[in-house]
């Protein structure tokens, strides 16, 4: 009965903007990723040899209708010394209902929407030796409304739910493409990497990379040294010309892969490896509404699909349907990781989405009447379509971004969640259908 008091009550009244700056900070956005501390466990995701990850199973505690808490779920986790030089990260999905989380009995989120896989930095809220995860079910009126008529297939509770260490100099982010170069001769591989520095010294992070064509040969590597200065976050740049490439476009028809690992170094020791997949090509559109590849118009025939509950089974239902002639997926929310790694692998165009619907009173345009015209819902409706173009910003299935999957309204918020995505400045078409014609879509699709 005490544990059900401790959350209701911490949780009584919530909304977005009740948790504390601090704990505003923990959700983060970036490319999904974990780091493995052997190259062969990289390349197979191998995770038993990471020294510095455990998988969250939390135990259902409690269940209630009481106030906004549906259900408590805990893990008792061991935080060794040997982490205070580390920095920890809670990656969250597969929980079946909206939540929130609360570590050591704090809460350090706002709810969080069930469709959008999240990270989480939680080492500010760790202490040394036992700590509490707790996942706790919310029912906020307010997200439901922006999940109107949105479904998942049942999956294992808390499949895919980990916590993860890296040093406190380490990669934090990345932005990979491979482009043609100013003569459209061969590619040029753009590869930004966000370190970040959470010592309060200056320090040096080496970091490296190797990257080999689709048939296995070995076309490019470096090593660079970047000085950052104490609780800083800077951008190393790679952009070396890959030889021979233009065999290797990548399309739907030629869904050919390079296989690119990042590494850091430092001295001289390796301490992390980062696999990814890249493709080339270059996306765009027109001002026919086409959108293009490599400048040249798509001719698409698309269907929506969502990810099975398995990996498995989603492989064969994308095949079976580009066997019927679709070669373009359109979900209705973000997708597992794995289901951008399979589209990049079998050759499926896809435009990802943001988990927003919420087709009822859409074409009332009274602030407050359409939730995309409700001002007070704006940091949700941004960290909605920020996490989704975040974490699968590198797969090269990715034609273009829909900022919601129905007519949705418009106003306010759609409008700051285009600006947004804008201000990244990819290429890729941003699209949503309930623009209707105002300049929050770049084609009508």
């Amino acid at each position: 009965m005490k544990r059900v008091l401790l959350y209701t009550f911490l949780l009584l009244g919530v909304a977005i903007f009740h948790v504390d700056e601090l704990a505003a900070q923990a959700r983060i956005a970036r490319s999904e990723f974990i780091c493995y501390d052997k190259r062969e466990d990289a390349k197979r995701d191998i995770r038993t040899g990471i020294d510095k990850y455990i998988a969250l199973s939390p135990e259902l505690q409690f269940e209630t209708e009481e106030g906004v808490v549906r259900a408590v779920y805990e893990q008792t986790i061991e935080v060794p010394a040997a982490w205070n030089d580390y920095n920890a990260y809670l990656h969250t999905e597969n929980i079946g209902a909206d939540y929130t989380i609360f570590v050591n009995g704090r809460q350090i989120s706002s709810p969080i929407d069930q469709f959008t896989p999240t990270d989480l930095y939680i080492s500010p809220y760790l202490d040394q030796g036992q700590n509490t995860v707790a996942v706790v079910i919310v029912d906020e009126a307010y997200m439901s409304l922006l999940d109107e008529g949105l479904t998942q297939p049942a999956r294992k509770q808390f499949d895919n739910c980990y916590i993860f260490a890296q040093r406190r100099l380490a990669v934090y982010d990345f932005n990979v493409r491979m482009l043609p170069d100013s003569l459209d001769r061969f590619a040029q591989l753009r590869l930004d990497v966000t370190a970040d520095n959470s010592f309060s010294t200056p320090e040096t992070i080496e970091i490296g990379y190797d990257i080999y064509a689709p048939d296995g040969k070995l076309m490019e590597y470096s090593v660079n040294d970047l000085r950052m200065e104490g609780f800083s976050r800077d951008t190393l740049s790679f952009a070396p010309y890959i030889y021979h490439s233009n065999p290797n476009r990548w399309s739907a028809e030629n869904p050919k892969l390079y296989t690119l690992t990042l590494y850091v170094k430092r001295s001289g020791i390796l301490w992390e490896y980062i696999p990814l997949n890249v493709g080339f090509a270059e996306y765009g559109y027109n001002d026919r509404g086409e959108i293009t590849l490599f400048g040249k118009p798509l001719a698409l025939k698309k269907s929506a699909y969502n990810a099975a509950a398995d990996r498995v089974t989603t492989e064969k239902e994308i095949k079976a349907l580009k066997a019927k002639g679709i070669n373009c997926l359109m979900p209705s929310y973000p997708q597992p990781s794995w289901f951008y790694d399979i589209c990049d692998r079998v050759g499926i165009y896809v435009i990802d989405c943001a988990a927003i619907s919420s087709p009822t009173d859409a074409t009332n345009r009274d602030v407050d009447r359409t939730p995309a015209n409700a001002p007070w819902l704006e940091q949700e409706y941004l960290r909605r379509v920020e996490t989704m173009y975040r974490r699968a910003q590198n797969h090269v299935s990715i034609i273009a971004f829909s900022l919601g999957n129905t007519p949705s309204g418009n106003g306010y918020n759609m409008y700051r969640a285009y600006e947004l995505l804008k201000s990244y400045g990819d290429t890729r078409a941003i699209i949503y259908e309930g623009a209707e014609g105002e300049w929050n879509s770049d084609i009508e699709f």
